[in-house]
């Protein structure tokens, strides 16, 4: 498939703006941009007044709790997790897991994210979703290791990285939970056999102030930070899940290698204070996350880049977070994934999104960034959108059954209603 943006207005990785240009798509990649294109093979749409960007990544998901979208409302942390989620999910069925992934991947798509890292249990239903959507997913299989022994959860995730590491569409990684719900031989067990299969890791970090003040109680004055890295997680790609709570002397454990995905939607809903992410955000690596929308209510990296800026900004800081900045944060991921995307530039994947900004919500437009970053509605103004040169959204509409996938995921919350909550073994 060949396709030929003519008179477009192009939005690079950085921020940067540049006006009237042409931009081929050829065999899934960028294959030339400049001024005056022609290609007769090629179908032509015409983008004048549309702007083009990368796709959006959202880097740290738990797409199946998509089913769980308002199940738990007005609580706070503990009960959210250990009276509502946790016993839910606990009855989840294989079509609970595989509905909510792929209403997730139908929403990802329209509010223009093309890549997302996902971190649950039975890995493959998700990768089912990703295929038949389109949609690239970097998965990590959740291994929380119960009782200190981690091989059975283990296995799993082994077989699951083996059977997809060729994959188009999925890259798999192991998935440890957290510090808190892995013990530290665990940990090391599970980072030891990413390095022998040679993937990264993701997992969940210092979420709150508790967490931080057990880990210190248990370990000696180790926080969550310092027992990852004493099992040698920061040795390999690491997705950092949240991070709120870091503290300046965990930085001399992370490297570039290391990226923290931010979710601060799920931050205010759950009351979980500032922590140390804003004060350090120029130390670190930070890209978007969305959480699970059982917390976040929605996956839409806009809008989590855009509460991560004003909470950045409210306290006398209005010159701080800048517009190219919190661009960059909602960018930065493609950095961390194996998919050739996040760039146009010749040769790199064609991921990408088509806004048009002439609507009553971001019109007139001054500056692109601040209209979409402050302005828009990605599902209404991301009109089109690409994955590896094949359109996953065309004028608006989905380029797969979009209601079938509402109805199906809807029986399956009314069935999660029925069967109530169940005994966990989970503990927040």
């Amino acid at each position: 498939m060949k396709t030929l943006f003519k008179n477009a207005n192009l939005i690079d990785e950085t921020g940067e703006v540049k006006t009237n240009l042409d931009l081929l798509v050829a065999d899934g990649v960028i294959a030339d941009i400049g001024e005056n294109l022609c290609r007769d093979d090629a179908e032509v749409i015409d983008c004048t007044d549309r702007f083009i960007t990368p796709g959006f990544v959202s880097m740290h998901c738990h797409t199946p709790m998509n089913i769980f979208k308002g199940i738990a409302e007005d609580v706070n942390i503990d009960d959210w997790f250990n009276k509502e989620l946790w016993p839910y999910e606990s009855k989840m069925q294989d079509e609970d897991i595989y509905w909510g992934a792929k209403l997730a991947c139908a929403e990802m798509i329209n509010n223009g994210v093309t890549a997302f890292a996902d971190h649950y249990f039975k890995g493959h239903l998700i990768a089912q979703a990703c295929e038949e959507t389109g949609i690239k997913g970097d998965i990590a299989w959740t291994i929380f290791g119960f009782g200190g022994d981690c091989s059975e959860e283990l296995a799993r995730a082994t077989k699951f990285c083996e059977d997809y590491k060729n994959a188009e569409l999925v890259n798999p990684r192991m998935g440890p939970h957290s510090p808190y719900m892995c013990s530290p031989a665990v940990l090391k067990e599970i980072v030891d056999k990413a390095k022998e299969l040679g993937v990264g890791i993701h997992l969940h970090v210092s979420e709150t102030k508790a967490q931080v003040d057990t880990s210190k109680e248990l370990h000696g004055g180790k926080t969550p930070f310092e027992v990852v890295n004493d099992a040698g997680g920061f040795d390999v790609p690491c997705i950092v899940g949240h991070g709120l709570w870091v503290e300046e002397e965990d930085l001399k454990y992370i490297n570039e290698k290391t990226v923290f995905a931010v979710s601060p939607k799920t931050y205010t809903k759950l009351g979980m204070g500032a922590g140390g992410l804003w004060t350090y955000k120029d130390k670190i690596n930070i890209a978007s996350g969305n959480d699970g929308s059982a917390s976040s209510n929605s996956i839409d990296v806009v809008k989590q880049m855009r509460m991560f800026a004003l909470l950045g900004k409210w306290d006398d800081n209005a010159e701080g977070f800048t517009l190219k900045e919190i661009w960059q944060y909602m960018m930065n991921g493609h950095k961390y994934l194996n998919f050739n995307s996040g760039k146009l530039q010749k040769g790199c994947a064609a991921d990408l999104n088509i806004f048009n900004l002439n609507t009553v919500a971001t019109a007139p437009v001054y500056n692109p960034l601040a209209a979409i970053i402050y302005s828009s509605v990605p599902s209404v103004n991301i009109t089109d959108v690409m994955i590896n040169g094949k359109f996953v959204k065309r004028n608006g509409k989905l380029a797969f059954d979009e209601k079938e996938i509402v109805e199906k995921a809807s029986a399956c919350a009314k069935e999660i209603y029925a069967r109530g909550r169940g005994v966990t073994k989970l503990y927040f």
